[in-house]
């Protein structure tokens, strides 16, 4: 089904799945919430107000909790600036705020999650550079303090989309044909959700993390019109 909508209603679609309480995916959320500019997150959100006659903001509060629900609901709810201007006093400013939350522990804390869930990506990337260059750390790795927490992974994630989108769904990727079985759910989503954005990008980081070619690696765990059709989006020649 996914193959055949536009892109607002597939992320609608995909939104709405990933909310109900069998099919629940916090990371389907996460990952249009962060990796869509912020016109397309609108318009998915438009969509899914004229299908589903709610909005994906008061589907994602009811169906989270926690910590989860506090990272969430903004990241859904935002419209970031999507301009290339950097103010590098504020970068200094708010590198040193995260790393005094996340020193604290605080990982939770509003201001991590309101630096997160507002600033540009322009602006996220010039402050997450600041906070390696002067704590000598990528954020990330003062992240990994509990890896089986799946608040700090989601903060990670949203990280690592906001920031290098091509690297998270690589990795999404290699987890989708490495399973014992493919996650053909998976497979699907980032293809078609990524095939007319950064899908080229996707494969590059890909093949140099694994040391395949994407198309290779996906024509070798599936098969039939399924294969052929992922293997079109890729760009595969014969």
């Amino acid at each position: 089904m996914v193959w055949t909508l536009d892109p607002s209603e597939r992320d609608a679609f995909l939104a709405n799945e990933a909310t109900k309480m069998l099919t629940s995916n916090n990371w389907v959320i996460l990952e249009i919430a962060s990796t869509r500019s912020s016109l397309d997150l609108l318009k998915a959100k438009q969509a899914y107000q004229a299908r589903f006659k709610k909005s994906l903001e008061e589907d994602v509060a009811y169906h989270t909790k926690g910590d989860i629900r506090k990272l969430l609901v903004p990241l859904v709810s935002t419209f970031r600036y999507e301009g290339d201007e950097v103010n590098m006093t504020l970068a200094k400013s708010e590198a040193k705020l995260l790393h005094q939350k996340i020193a604290e522990k605080a990982y939770n804390d509003e201001d991590l999650i309101r630096i997160l869930s507002t600033r540009s990506k322009a602006q996220l990337t010039a402050t997450l550079n600041q906070y390696n260059n002067e704590f000598g750390n990528a954020i990330n790795k003062d992240l990994k303090t509990d890896p089986k927490d799946e608040y700090l992974q989601l903060l990670r994630a949203a990280i690592k989309c906001l920031t290098y989108p091509e690297k998270y769904f690589a990795k999404v990727l290699r987890l989708a044909i490495n399973k014992l079985g493919t996650d053909e759910g998976a497979l699907t989503r980032v293809v078609t959700t990524r095939a007319e954005v950064d899908l080229q990008r996707i494969a590059e980081e890909y093949q140099r993390r694994n040391s395949i070619p994407l198309d290779r690696a996906i024509a070798s765990d599936t098969s039939g019109d399924y294969q052929s059709i992922l293997l079109a989006l890729v760009g595969h020649e014969d």
